[in-house]
């Protein structure tokens, strides 16, 4: 029962060294084996991707539902240039600036812009202004606050009211408190 010296063993004793022992046939199975599996898997995306092409050449892009709109292809605000396809709209009709500078579109934008601060807008079909220009109604505003103006008395007892109010304490009854 005990060991002999025909026994097969990876230590042996007798050689003053440890001897190594490499499997150089496992090594060069797994080598062989990965490789395979390397082959295999690209033959299989070579193939996969040679199925995907032909059925993109098949079906149209507007059969996806996932494909983007005209609108949705506009990048996002704000964008430089407001106006599509070089022109802009304006009250006169719609102004072409494909050949122009690329500041002409704020140039247009700001002429539109001044005209509507001094004349204001009218409406097309009836022709009564809309907006007022800034000088005219701050000139009515201020006709209207003269006809509406409160007599001396009326004043004073506004002022007091409009500084009351209520508090917590109060409890919602009228209010003693003023402010300043």
């Amino acid at each position: 029962m005990g060991s002999t010296r025909h026994e097969k063993s990876f230590v042996d004793f007798d050689k003053p060294y440890e001897q190594n022992i490499v499997g150089l046939k496992g090594i060069i199975y797994f080598g062989i084996g990965l490789l395979l599996l390397i082959v295999i898997t690209f033959g299989l995306m070579w193939s996969l991707m040679n199925v995907l092409e032909d059925n993109a050449k098949e079906t149209k892009s507007s059969d996806n539902p996932m494909a983007m709109t005209d609108r949705e292809r506009i990048p996002p605000e704000p964008r430089l240039q407001l106006a599509p396809g070089f022109g802009i709209d304006s009250p006169d009709g719609r102004v072409n600036l494909e050949l122009n500078v690329p500041q002409s579109e704020f140039r247009e934008l700001k002429k539109q812009w001044q005209d509507e601060w001094t004349n204001g807008v009218k409406d097309k079909q009836t022709g009564t202004v809309t907006v007022l220009p800034i000088d005219e109604a701050k000139q009515i505003y201020l006709q209207q606050q003269n006809a509406n103006a409160a007599t001396a008395p009326e004043a004073e007892k506004l002022l007091e009211d409009s500084r009351l109010y209520i508090n917590d304490s109060s409890s919602g009854r009228a209010a003693t408190l003023k402010r300043r």
